[in-house]
Formats: structure tokens, C-alpha cells, sequence
């Protein structure tokens, strides 16, 4: 079982389908948010709500190699 994972990143208006897109290929739950905001990862609408100006967390308990190397492409320094 894997423990909880956060990362912080950025995510600009024209990344959030292909977030989305790599988030559905994972077999366990993704959540994004920033504050108290929270949404399912696998929501195009619900991404689209939150406040993409700024530092948003994404927190999942799983493993994906595809998903941890997208990631890693929008991660900022914690």
C-alpha cells in the first residue's frame, strides 16, 4: 500500500485536459486543490474551478509511472 503523495504544481489553462487525461489512467483516487478546494482530479469541470493563477496540490495514494513522470513536468519547488 502506498502512502499519501502531494506535489505541488502550476497548471496553465490549456494543460488541464491533458491532466485530467493523465489522472483518469491512474487506478486510484487523484484529488487537486488549493485552500479549502478541493476536487476530483479526474474532473475536467471541477479542475477548471479551482484558481489555476495559482499553487495547487495534487495528493493521491497509488503509484502510476506515467502520472509520476507528468507531474514531475509541472512541479514547482516546495
Amino acid at each position: 500500500m502506498f502512502g499519501c503523495v502531494k506535489r505541488n504544481i502550476m497548471l496553465r489553462p490549456n494543460q488541464v485536459q491533458d491532466f485530467v487525461n493523465a489522472a483518469t489512467k491512474c487506478d486510484f483516487d487523484v484529488d487537486i486543490y488549493y485552500n479549502r478546494y478541493v476536487v476530483d482530479a479526474k474532473s475536467i469541470l471541477g479542475v477548471f474551478g479551482l484558481d489555476l493563477s495559482q499553487i495547487l496540490t495534487v495528493e493521491y495514494r497509488g503509484y502510476n509511472s506515467d502520472f509520476e513522470n507528468y507531474l514531475q513536468k509541472l512541479a514547482i519547488a516546495s
